[in-house]
Order: C-alpha cells, then sequence, then structure tokens
C-alpha cells in the first residue's frame, strides 16, 4: 500500500494541478521548496500533488534498501529496469489523475512533473496513458524505451506540451540521455522546450524561473 501523496492546497479554490513526482533516495517533501520558490500569483489556484515511492531493494546500489518508483538493474549501455515496478508506477500516477478529476480538475488542467526517475515515470505515463493532459515537465531524466513506447502509441493519441530540462554537469544521468528523449518526443509530434543549465544532477535558480514562465502561460495564471 503506498503512502499517501503530501497536497499543497493552494489560497484560492484549485483549478489545476500539478502531480510531481521525486527522484531515487528522495521523498515526497523533496520538491515542497520549489512551490514557494516558484512565486506563483497568489490567487494561482494550482494544486501541488507530491506522491512518494515505496522503499524497495535497489539493485545497483547493492540492494540497499530506497525510495524508489522501480528497480534499477542495470546501467550500461541503458538503464535496465524492473519494468513491472515502472508498470505499478504509472498505474499511481494514473490514479492520481483520477483522483484529480473526480475532484473536479480535468486531465487538460493537470501537469505531470518529474525529476530523474520521477520524470521517467510521468514521460512513461503521459506517452502511454494518451491522457489529453496540460503539460509535462521531464526534469534531469531520461524515458526507458521511449521509442518503442512512442511507436505503439496510437495515431490519434493526446501530445501534451513538455518542458525538458537537464544540467550540463550531470553525472548522474548524462544530459545526451535527457536531449534523446526531447529529440524522440519533439519528433512524434509534441510542443517540446529544452533548457540546459550549468549544473549537476539538481534544480537551479535560472530553471526554476524558467518553470514558472512556462507554467503561468500553460495554465494562463
Amino acid at each position: 500500500m503506498s503512502a499517501q501523496p503530501h497536497i499543497i492546497e493552494p489560497g484560492a479554490p484549485a483549478t489545476s494541478c500539478v502531480i510531481w513526482l521525486h527522484g531515487l533516495g528522495a521523498d515526497c517533501f523533496d520538491f515542497v521548496p520549489v512551490v514557494q520558490a516558484l512565486g506563483l500569483p497568489q490567487n494561482h489556484g494550482v494544486r501541488f500533488v507530491f506522491p512518494q515511492a515505496p522503499t524497495r531493494p535497489v539493485t545497483i546500489n547493492g540492494g540497499f534498501p530506497m525510495p524508489c518508483w522501480y528497480d534499477i538493474l542495470g546501467m550500461s549501455p541503458a538503464r535496465a529496469i524492473n519494468q513491472a515496478h515502472m508498470d505499478e508506477a504509472v498505474a499511481q500516477v494514473k490514479g492520481l489523475v483520477a483522483d484529480q478529476q473526480a475532484k473536479g480538475i480535468m486531465p487538460n488542467r493537470v501537469i505531470l512533473a518529474g525529476f530523474s526517475q520521477g520524470g521517467a515515470v510521468v514521460l512513461t505515463t503521459a506517452v502511454h496513458s494518451g491522457l489529453p493532459l496540460a503539460g509535462v515537465m521531464a526534469l534531469s531524466t531520461y524515458c526507458p524505451d521511449l521509442g518503442s513506447l512512442l511507436r505503439s502509441a496510437k495515431q490519434n493519441t493526446a501530445k501534451p506540451p513538455i518542458f525538458c530540462a537537464h544540467g550540463r554537469a550531470d553525472d548522474v544521468l548524462p544530459m545526451s540521455m535527457g536531449l534523446e528523449a526531447h529529440d524522440l518526443l519533439k519528433a512524434a509530434g509534441h510542443d517540446t522546450e529544452w533548457h540546459e543549465y550549468a549544473m549537476a544532477h539538481e534544480v537551479c535558480p535560472q530553471e526554476i524561473a524558467d518553470i514558472r514562465r512556462w507554467l503561468m502561460a500553460l495554465l494562463a495564471l
């Protein structure tokens, strides 16, 4: 049974939602400070939902248990993952979108966001589900088997806009992996933005400013 997500309600009635997934070894509070740093308008109406990944052994970390959306079995030549875990994570995110819809926020007012491993989950969810989402934020991330996912997606499926950001000095997930995902998504017809920064596997103030601009335009805040 997964833990309940951490939720930040807006001061005004919620009219949109950002579901934001943390990375490997982190927790649901990891990106909470970013909400305040975004400095959205006072009556922005954006609900932020931060789900928590289950704690399980991670093969590439010597089997040490830590919060993770899926086990990583190997690093080379590309990430080898536990597909059943990924399927569980995708189902969890789809459930969160459905929960927002039950609360009156339609998928076209929902943004999926994820950092690192969390980004891989939200990209997989967006492509696999075909939901008419407002958009996707893919931060310092990649997407396992994205090419085959895109090929199997229905031609008339929704193609939400995607904000991609990566650090040029990322020594955890090389920027080339993020750029490859961006290029595949762009070629598949998604409205993509690519941003790179002088940072490692992290977020930086300029990135937060760019996310703010993108969110404000996308949600007409």
